[in-house]
């Protein structure tokens, strides 16, 4: 288990916002994507159905419009799969994804069950669909690949050690960015402290209809990305910019997951990266220690000094994406793809 510290650089200029970062709703706002329903259903069989047999998801709302934001560049024959937060998009793991590519990555930037549409879309899932819609998204992506690795931010992260407790032969390596089992950053307001009593408060029906709103600096230190990402926002374009707030029984529902996983760390073998801001306003370094502590794989750890909590799209980004390739290329390459017997070869050849 090593830590590293990115070095500190002299406050760099605004660099222009890449157009992979911008949607066409942002680069033109009367432009939006259109909307489309999707069957959660059909494109995420395990996830828990209503016990009354009404098809609804776990927590029985309704099913209303998700705007189908998954992105999937298909490189080599290892491959990246990335997990957004509670209540993001993909959009904030884009970056990484096109720089995993590029060194030759097949990267699947996929969109968790409920999000990417509006409060209600977010209410009728519960953790255990998000999870299987990592499940779902693993499998399609471990069809096409050799290697599979899987990176996540914030809550993603958590989802990511989900996966490898329970599919250790599955997951070759994990790069946990932002890692939050608790929301105990600087700008966290001392009542967010007390969210572990959200399931039992919730579970009473109290605070079901309370939504906490999301603060400054909203987790990003570059003032021009954030200025992009909290006007879509705050514009109502929950694909590009996730939602404005965070409702309570959705709150509740990440506690659950946050202590599952974390009666579980144990189980993780899977080698990890993890890549965490020293100066996190949502997650303070104490949600790191945790896996360092827990799992029984080998840690690699950076600090990043000049980012916040959204450290996929802040200003050290290009440090994380560049220590990630190297982490998933040196695992992949100690660990070559078994060549197949002759008579398997020949067949091969013969399709």
């Amino acid at each position: 288990m090593g830590w590293t510290r990115a070095a500190r650089p002299a406050e760099p200029a605004l660099a222009p916002v890449p157009a992979d970062l911008q949607s066409s709703s942002l680069r033109d706002p009367a432009r939006k994507p259109p909307e489309r329903r999707l069957d959660h259903a059909a494109r995420w069989p395990d996830a828990r159905r209503h016990r009354d047999g009404t098809g609804l998801c776990s927590t029985g709302y309704p099913h209303i419009m998700i705007k189908p934001s998954e992105f999937h560049l298909r490189g080599g024959r290892s491959g990246v799969l990335l997990i957004h937060g509670l209540t993001g998009t993909p959009t904030e793991m884009r970056f990484v994804g096109n720089g995993l590519h590029r060194a030759g990555f097949s990267v699947l930037g996929m969109q968790l069950a409920g999000h990417c549409g509006d409060e209600a879309d977010l209410l009728a899932t519960g953790w255990r669909d998000w999870y299987a819609s990592v499940v779902e998204a693993a499998e399609r992506l471990r069809a096409e690949v050799d290697h599979l690795f899987v990176a996540g931010l914030s809550m993603g992260s958590v989802l990511a050690l989900k996966l490898a407790i329970d599919r250790p032969d599955e997951v070759d390596g994990l790069g946990l960015y932002g890692t939050t089992f608790f929301h105990d950053g600087w700008a966290t307001p001392a009542i967010g402290r007390l969210a572990f009593l959200l399931p039992l408060l919730t579970s009473l029906g109290i605070g079901r209809d309370r939504v906490s709103a999301e603060t400054e600096p909203y987790g990003i230190k570059d003032e021009r990305i954030r200025n992009r990402i909290v006007g879509a926002m705050l514009s109502g374009d929950s694909a590009a910019g996730g939602l404005a707030g965070f409702p309570w029984p959705s709150l509740a529902e990440f506690q659950r997951l946050s202590l599952h996983v974390r009666n579980r760390i144990g189980r993780v073998r899977a080698p990890c990266f993890v890549a965490h801001s020293s100066n996190d306003d949502v997650a303070s370094l104490r949600n790191v220690r945790i896996i360092q502590h827990g799992v029984r794989a080998p840690v690699e750890t950076l600090l990043l000094d000049n980012s916040y909590h959204m450290v996929t799209v802040d200003q050290e980004r290009a440090t994380l994406i560049e220590r990630s390739i190297a982490f998933f290329q040196r695992i992949a390459q100690a660990q070559p793809v078994a060549e197949l017997p002759a008579a398997a070869q020949l067949a091969a050849v013969a399709d």
